[in-house]
């Protein structure tokens, strides 16, 4: 029974809780008879060599759990309680095994995983210059002061608070303080009943076009923009609109006229990083009134700002409640918590309300209350000013490392960001180059996937510098330059070498 067990040093789980958890397994799997006692903490700590400690208390903390009942002078057993219930699995498989397989390709009315989309390494904290874009660096996160408010977000006041089915609420506390602390940020002022909080802004895409277009509306979209509201919309039917950028963003004619609903990415044009000036953002809204249309703009990287005076958001300006804003936390705080915002009229909110209570009800009540706790003691802003200060910096550095080893591939984002959107040389084939680089320990990510044209431009890539140290920006920036250069030294020699043969 003891070579059940195997306990490593692991830094992010203690030998009890390893010990804890693998008898509980062992146990659920059927791996332990009933009828026989589990090892005397004396003797399985001397097998595992570890502290007798730490085997009484993983069996105190499985006898208060269940999984365990102890016997006066025989020691503990598998409570067969904590079998009662169970499906014979095996004798489940065998019956499966018997019926014919089913044709799932032929249920299915949508297929999402047959649509491309962006793939990030999940190892990428592994490479020594992960230039990927939407990543944190674990050295700024504030990892005290996030536990700290996890920790009251779970004491037994908050508990009570937040415990129950809130039905279709959020948490008063974090509306609160996304209506007082950060919209005035970005120049919106908002009521409780115009704040809806959702699982990050993706959640906030897929309930807007699902309320708000059908198959006859058109939805106009950044060429190059962000992928994924791209293929939700594709997912919902509804045609789409490619939409010109040139250096300052959308560019904003005619072409708009079509479109029932408009996807912008104002601050930092996603992928491209260009800012839209004040002028445009009147004349989009002035459009959007004449012409009928609504707008969402997505404000992901709005604390991401170097500039002394930003550009206020869209919804600021906005005097006739078209624009629908969506904010995040991911960027500033991390993207693994999955915590966003929808800000719109009061109607429109009330319906994606109802909306999100068939998907999921609402976000987990603990997370809002600790995101709540953060922002109240200020940590968020403190988070703010720490990253501006390093994304200041990286900026800096990216600039300087790309003018010396790519000079000519980019224009500097003006307004901060996190990220540089590069052209590569005529030919370069971004794909080939990624898988290039990777050998190399560098991280990039091409840029063909964002442009809406089947047949879009393969030079372009984007270098992200939110979770890559300062220190290792310029050498890796000069690796990869010499990785174009090696590149482009191959495709010249194959056309030199085809060109002879033609001539022979």
């Amino acid at each position: 029974m003891i070579q059940l067990f195997h306990l490593t040093q692991d830094k992010n789980s203690s030998l009890q809780t390893q010990l804890r958890e693998q008898i509980a397994s062992a146990i659920m799997q059927g791996n332990i008879p009933l009828d026989v006692p589990l090892p005397s903490s004396r003797k399985l700590a001397q097998q595992l060599k570890v502290a007798r400690n730490t085997v009484v208390l993983a069996y105190e903390h499985l006898l208060d759990d269940g999984y365990i009942v102890a016997r006066e002078r025989r020691g503990y057993f598998v409570n067969p309680d904590i079998l009662a219930g169970q499906v014979d699995i095996q004798s489940q498989v065998d019956a499966e095994s018997n019926q014919d397989q089913l044709d799932w390709e032929k249920r299915f009315k949508v297929r999402p995983s047959t649509q491309t989309n962006i793939v990030k390494a999940r190892d990428w904290q592994a490479y020594e210059y992960p230039f990927i874009y939407g990543q944190f660096d674990v050295k700024i996160f504030p990892s005290i002061n996030w536990r700290e408010c996890c920790r009251d977000a779970a004491s037994d006041a908050a508990v009570s608070d937040w415990a129950s089915d809130s039905m279709d609420h959020d948490d008063p506390r974090l509306i609160e303080q996304i209506r007082t602390r950060l919209l005035p940020r970005r120049g919106v002022w908002a009521t409780p009943e115009q704040i809806l909080v959702t699982v990050g802004s993706q959640q906030s895409l897929f309930m807007l076009v699902q309320l708000l277009l059908d198959s006859t509306s058109v939805l106009g979209l950044e060429d190059p923009g962000y992928v994924d509201i791209r293929n939700i919309a594709q997912l919902h039917g509804c045609q789409l609109k490619p939409l010109a950028i040139d250096d300052h963003g959308l560019v904003v004619d005619d072409e708009l006229n079509e479109c029932d609903l408009i996807y912008t990415t104002p601050s930092h044009q996603c992928p491209t990083t260009v800012t839209l000036p004040i002028e445009r953002r009147y004349e989009l809204l002035r459009r959007a009134s004449e012409d009928d249309f609504l707008i969402i703009e997505d404000d992901y990287e709005s604390e991401t700002n170097f500039d002394t005076k930003p550009n206020p958001a869209l919804k600021s300006l906005d005097k006739s409640d078209r624009v629908i804003y969506i904010g995040s936390l991911s960027k500033t705080l991390a993207p693994g918590l999955r915590l966003g915002y929808v800000v719109a009229s009061e109607r429109l909110i009330a319906e994606a309300r109802a909306l999100r209570r068939l998907m999921i009800r609402h976000p987990a009540s603990n997370n809002q209350r600790a995101a709540a706790f953060f922002l109240e003691r200020g940590y968020h802003d403190a988070l703010i000013m720490n990253i501006a200060r390093n994304y200041q910096a990286r900026w800096r550095a990216m600039h300087e490392a790309l003018d010396k080893y790519l000079p000519g591939c980019h224009n500097t984002p003006s307004f901060g960001g996190s990220s540089y959107w590069i052209k590569g040389p005529a030919g370069l084939d971004a794909a080939e180059l990624q898988q290039r680089a990777k050998k190399e320990g560098i991280l990039i990510e091409p840029g063909r996937i964002h442009f809406y044209r089947v047949k879009g431009p393969n030079c372009y890539f984007r270098l992200g510098f939110s979770s890559i140290p300062t220190n290792k920006i310029e050498e890796g920036i000069k690796k990869l330059a010499q990785v174009i250069k090696q590149m482009q030294k191959e495709k010249n020699g194959q056309e030199s070498a085809s060109y002879s043969t033609l001539r022979q």
